[in-house]
């Protein structure tokens, strides 16, 4: 009686060491370092690597290694002032061609890193993070609305066959419609009054001039911004959900700011570029009647628009769009089949696949340009002021002979590297912005205050776990004992879970950890007291050893799975803290259940399976 079979407990040492493996990791700690990344423009190499060493050796900053990625280059440090030293160091040194953020490096081991163990993820209260404050453009919001109105005017206008002049931003604000004569003024003023119930349409007429203002009524004006922020907010979250970050915090701040809180980022600098970035997309025809260096020189021809290619040469579009990014449902990097170039496949909506089955139709065998336009905001310090610079990248990255009728899925090359492409379908895939967005202030919460709310919630940890082991020990004597080594056992997992997990550790998240203590013991609690109960009523040791495992058992079940119900709900329903609060209570009691049951039980039958026993010490 009370034998586990060997595969029983090469199971449990199976289950115990690989534990141990994943939550080993946390040991090592992390240390302060630099991120650098490159931008569109540049690369990361060894010149670069040598570049950083130079500047921080001159500065007389010493670091305790630089290792160089695929993608990014990271410097580690002894403390976070020579990590805050070093940072403006390098950025001078490198200028604004590269991003260099904060970040913190595991200092994990080879050997552990090379079975994929890794420490835990820790929030922003815990590790610290990224605090960005971001401003919507509102003014590239109404301007946006005001070409909506244009194109929308046009297509009025000419249906209603009113001849007009042109449709153009008025200096002074809303839309200047300029008509050839007076009675087509006239026809035009009656019907825009009658359909464009949204503007308000004034007389700007003289005597040669026959022309109205519309201007967009004031409270379509606060509901395209109202709309505009919304949409950005729901489009930061998707593009945060691509990052993979957990428990992020994203919430309006004021008419037009919004507020992202990135806790346990590991790559800071790609979310910082990819938050930062309002890419999108637009396809137009090529203008092959002119040639584009009579542009340079001179003016652009009417209808035509002069851009770059990325080798710098110029050329000219038609400024009809045929189709812009706000169609694109679905984008994903991979690599052209013919050239082995990156490339990014593009799905469209049912509207936008109908413009580009009727673009491409009429336009067979004209080449078709994909313009990749970028919004950035950029800081740089001009006579000891600090001055923020709005920058919009517009570049043409691809310029393709329209070979047949393209429908609802296409693709795109022309893309410099795969990591351009992922990050390319990453933004489309997440959606367009409703307005350009510009990172005002970014905030890296310091690991001091992190690390004061990690000790107060370690210490919290250990002096509850030490008040339960001495309880177990003096009340329960042996088996007190036991119960404290799957106690320690239980903690373990629910770190190497964690870690496992790569889920982030929140100050709620260890109050979580608390509380499983507290239940993980109460398993051992009804176990021990019922084989207490079986040896008053008069059972043999073994017999009420038995007993006491086997009769608590559903009494345990019961109230571990309503628990993980409640967790469950409370992770699906919940966000932020109490994501956080749910999911170490739920892989508490997930490993509570195993350590509680089946590795006391293994120790007791190993101290006591099998023997004569006169008498039990519990």
């Amino acid at each position: 009686m009370n034998r586990y079979s060997s595969w029983k407990y090469i199971v449990i040492i199976f289950l115990i060491g690989l534990g141990l493996l994943f939550a080993l990791p946390n040991i090592y700690g992390k240390d302060p370092s630099l991120q650098i990344s490159a931008a569109r423009s540049a690369e990361i190499s060894e010149l670069t690597e040598f570049q950083v060493s130079a500047a921080l050796e001159e500065a007389a900053i010493t670091h305790k290694g630089i290792s160089l990625g695929i993608s990014n280059l990271t410097i580690r440090f002894n403390d976070e002032e020579t990590q805050l030293r070093a940072q403006s160091i390098v950025k001078e040194s490198l200028g604004r061609n590269y991003v260099v953020a904060l970040n913190l490096a595991p200092a994990t081991p080879d050997w552990l890193i090379k079975f994929g163990a890794e420490p835990m993820s820790l929030g922003l209260d815990l590790r610290g993070g990224v605090h960005f404050l971001m401003e919507v453009d509102m003014e590239a919001a109404i301007e946006k609305a005001e070409d909506r109105y244009i194109s929308d005017l046009r297509s009025f206008l000419r249906e209603k066959k009113v001849r007009y002049k042109t449709i153009t931003h008025n200096k002074t604000g809303g839309l200047l419609i300029r008509f050839k004569d007076d009675t087509e003024y006239n026809k035009g003023q009656s019907l825009l009054a009658d359909n464009f119930d949204d503007l308000d349409v004034e007389s700007e007429s003289s005597e040669d001039e026959f022309s109205l203002i519309a201007v967009i009524r004031e409270e379509v004006l606060l509901e395209t911004q109202r709309l505009a922020l919304q949409q950005n907010i729901t489009t930061l979250r998707k593009r945060v959900n691509e990052l993979g970050v957990a428990e992020p915090v994203i919430q309006r701040q004021g008419l037009k700011r919004v507020v992202v809180q990135l806790p346990g980022v590991q790559d800071t600098a790609r979310a910082k570029a990819i938050l930062g970035a309002t890419a999108t997309l637009e396809f137009r025809l090529v203008d092959e009647e002119h040639e584009p260096q009579e542009a340079v020189d001179g003016r652009p021809p009417a209808g035509s628009k002069l851009y770059y290619e990325r080798n710098g040469l110029p050329i000219l579009l038609k400024k009809q769009i045929m189709l812009t990014g706000d169609s694109i449902i679905n984008a994903a990097s991979g690599f052209d089949t013919l050239t082995g170039g990156p490339d990014v496949t593009i799905t469209l909506d049912g509207k936008g696949a109908k413009k580009m089955s009727r673009g491409t139709r009429d336009n067979v065998g004209k080449r078709l340009a994909v313009v990749f336009i970028e919004y950035k905001m950029e800081t740089i310090k001009q006579d000891g002021d600090i001055i923020k610079e709005k920058e919009i990248v517009e570049e043409v990255i691809n310029a393709a002979v329209i070979q047949e009728q393209l429908g609802k899925r296409f693709h795109i090359t022309g893309l410099d590297s795969s990591e351009e492409a992922k990050n390319l379908a990453l933004l489309l895939r997440a959606g367009a912005l409703a307005a350009p967005i510009y990172i005002i202030e970014e905030r890296t919460v310091g690991p001091s205050l992190g690390q004061d709310n990690i000790d107060k919630g370690f210490d919290s940890v250990v002096i509850g776990f030490v008040l339960v082991l001495i309880f177990m020990a003096i009340y329960y004597k042996v088996f007190g004992l036991i119960a404290d080594i799957a106690l320690s056992l239980n903690l373990v997992l629910i770190i190497a879970m964690l870690s496992l997990l790569q889920a982030t550790l929140t100050l709620p998240g260890i109050a979580g950890i608390v509380l499983t203590v507290g239940m993980a013991v109460d398993a051992n609690v009804l176990i021990f007291e019922r084989i207490r109960e079986e040896i008053r009523n008069g059972n043999t040791p073994q017999a009420s050893i038995h007993a006491g495992y086997e009769k608590a058992f559903s009494t345990i079940a019961d109230a571990n799975i309503t628990t993980l119900i409640a967790a469950l709900m409370l992770f699906s329903f919940g966000t932020g803290p109490i994501q956080g609060f749910a999911v170490t209570l739920s892989l508490g009691i997930i490993s509570s259940m195993f350590t509680a049951i089946m590795v006391s039980r293994g120790l007791v039958n190993l101290i006591y399976g099998g023997k004569n026993l006169n008498k039990l010490i519990i």
